[in-house]
């Protein structure tokens, strides 16, 4: 599903999108190495079937990475959720600014798409208006998602506010 495919709740419609736009703007995928879009489509699937994320456990041993602290992961919490699906119709994680860096928490819930999400999904989960235009290298746009507070939310504290006054 493409973020102008995405339902808009309609109390937000009016939020996110704007008929002036002909398509979306920072929406374009990064690449991804042959071994993590296997491990991204294992995740999918699973996150499809259980509704929830897999962790490393739940990998068969075939796709699990050759990380030094693999073992690690295994055994404990730690880290054991490095390759995270944003589950469909489930509250996403946190959007933070080491998206910039690493997608694999944030891979796309559609097994057919098999890839970690774009700047502008990543932007819609941080509630960014449809028609605000990240710029600059697409590490950097990520950075800006990330490190933002999510607008909606800074939005609905300035209106209390603004009422206080």
């Amino acid at each position: 599903m493409f973020v102008n495919e995405i339902t808009r709740p309609a109390k937000l419609s009016e939020w996110f999108y704007d008929s002036r736009l002909k398509g979306v703007c920072n929406h374009e995928t990064r690449g991804h190495i042959r071994a993590d879009l296997h491990r991204y489509f294992f995740a999918t699937v699973f996150a499809k079937e259980f509704e929830r994320s897999p962790v490393l456990g739940d990998f068969p041993k075939g796709l699990l990475p050759l990380h030094k602290n693999i073992e690690e992961a295994l055994s404990e919490t730690k880290f054991n959720d490095r390759f995270r699906v944003q589950v469909a119709n489930r509250p996403s994680t946190t959007v933070v600014s080491h998206i910039a860096k690493d997608g694999h928490y944030y891979i796309h819930y559609d097994p057919a798409q098999c890839r970690s999400l774009t700047v502008r999904e990543a932007a819609r989960l941080q509630t960014f208006p449809d028609n605000y235009f990240f710029e600059g290298p697409r590490t950097e746009q990520y950075h800006q998602v990330g490190n933002a507070v999510p607008p909606l939310l800074a939005r609905q504290i300035a209106d209390i506010v603004a009422r206080l006054f």
